[in-house]
């Protein structure tokens, strides 16, 4: 794969995910399409050589979950006020009630964990394959997921919810 026409083909089979994995980090709709389009721009802008289809869809979801991360750390994400409830729910619509709920209290975790928690269920990526997307060990992972989840349980046993494992 390594013609113009990458960024296009890359968009209409993993323009959904990249915006999905965007909107879990950020808590943001606008935000979320600002960094997919940011993400797709840069395969175009510099087209790289993939393996294959899963290769692509690991580098888009690393430099989706980088943009994230420069997001986060933004005067912007501290300046943004509440998106905008049209938007919002056109995408809540695609989840039953509790799914949202459960999605939005791992927006509210830190972006290491909700980056985790999303590649590992949302994505169904192993623990092994996130690492390698996060440039990170298979170790620190796993923590990072164990201590996740357990915030998660946290917070949504505050919420009044019982937590399957």
């Amino acid at each position: 794969m390594s013609d113009k026409n990458d960024a296009l083909y890359a968009f209409r089979k993993y323009g959904d995910t990249v915006l999905r994995a965007a909107y879990a980090v950020t808590g943001s709709y606008h935000e979320a399409e600002d960094i997919t389009q940011e993400v797709f721009l840069k395969l175009h802008a510099a087209p790289q050589k993939f393996e294959n289809d899963e290769h692509m869809k690991a580098w888009l979801l690393r430099v989706t979950i980088n943009r994230c991360k420069n997001y986060r750390k933004s005067f912007r994400f501290s300046r943004t006020s509440v998106i905008d409830e049209t938007l919002e729910n056109t995408l809540k619509c695609e989840f039953t009630e509790r799914d949202n709920e459960i999605r939005e209290q791992i927006e509210r975790l830190p972006e290491k964990y909700a980056s985790v928690i999303f590649l590992y269920y949302y994505e169904e990526y192993n623990i092994r394959e996130i690492a390698d997307i996060l440039g990170k060990s298979e170790n620190t992972v796993s923590s990072l997921l164990q201590r996740g989840r357990r915030r998660l349980k946290t917070e949504l046993e505050k919420e009044g919810y019982a937590y399957e494992t």
